[in-house]
């Protein structure tokens, strides 16, 4: 099922660009800090069975009023800004990466405002033995190898329909543009360490819980399930094989399985 972009205006004044397609229970679907890519099969696949709605946060793609979030409280409540503009009642929450952080945080603010949580691969909790790698001083190049059990695909999500070649300095200067907007509004929450003291608060988390992960992920260790897991006593928990950080763009139809079970 084709996704079709609005937009739609917050009370705060945010201008907030989002995908949506599917009709039936509401299922908003939160990006990481790399944004959506062009291609999302899997939101296609699950708008089959539920009203899918992506946002892009802003500072993303054609988001705008990102001067106006300035740490993760802000965050929460522009999420559910969001629910509110689009009259959306109890949804469900489904957060990959960044976006799973900032779920969660919802979750526990407004514990009775949605149905189900999904998190997948989330970022939010911090353990000194496995210390998350800095995305901000990265290179573009260092990035595939930490995002996919396959580089391969994380190279051609990089890349959407153009030809990604970072010895191309007109190619990369792009990227670069488009990738400091971008980590301007991660960094609020994510920089200098993804951790904003999340774990003291979910305790407040009353929603059915999923965690999925990916065996293979560099990026955010599987370490980091179980601790969620311990955390979230009431969660439940799966594992990809042959998997990276990117779960729902690597393995889209195992993805997907695992929600529609979870969901119903």
């Amino acid at each position: 099922m084709s996704m079709q972009q609005r937009t739609v205006t917050t009370k705060r004044g945010c201008e907030v660009a989002y995908l949506e397609a599917g009709s039936g229970q509401p299922l908003l679907f939160l990006h990481g800090a790399g944004g959506l890519f062009p291609q999302n099969p899997f939101l296609e696949t699950l708008a089959g069975r539920y009203r899918v709605i992506a946002p892009w946060w802003p500072g993303y793609g054609e988001s705008r009023g990102e001067e106006l979030l300035e740490d993760m409280l802000d965050f929460a409540l522009h999420g559910w800004d969001v629910v509110d503009a689009l009259g959306l009642e109890r949804p469900h929450l489904m957060g990959h990466s960044m976006g799973g952080m900032i779920a969660a945080e919802m979750a526990v603010t407004a514990p009775h405002d949605l149905d189900r949580l999904v998190l997948v691969c989330p970022a939010g909790l911090w353990l000194d033995e496995h210390p998350i790698p800095d995305i901000f001083s990265l290179m573009p190049y260092e990035l595939p190898a930490l995002l996919t059990h396959d580089p391969a695909v994380a190279m051609r999500l990089l890349a959407g329909a153009a030809e990604l070649d970072f010895n191309n300095m007109e190619v990369l200067k792009q990227f670069l543009v488009v990738n400091a907007r971008q980590l301007g509004t991660a960094g609020k929450i994510l920089f200098p360490i993804p951790n904003r003291r999340l774990s003291k608060r979910l305790y407040r988390l009353a929603a059915p819980t999923q965690v999925l992960w990916g065996e293979s992920d560099r990026l955010i260790v599987p370490a980091y399930a179980a601790r969620w897991q311990a955390m979230v006593p009431h969660a439940s928990v799966q594992r990809f094989a042959d998997c990276g950080h990117l779960v729902p763009y690597e393995q889209p139809e195992a993805f997907v399985a695992a929600v529609t079970d979870f969901l119903g």
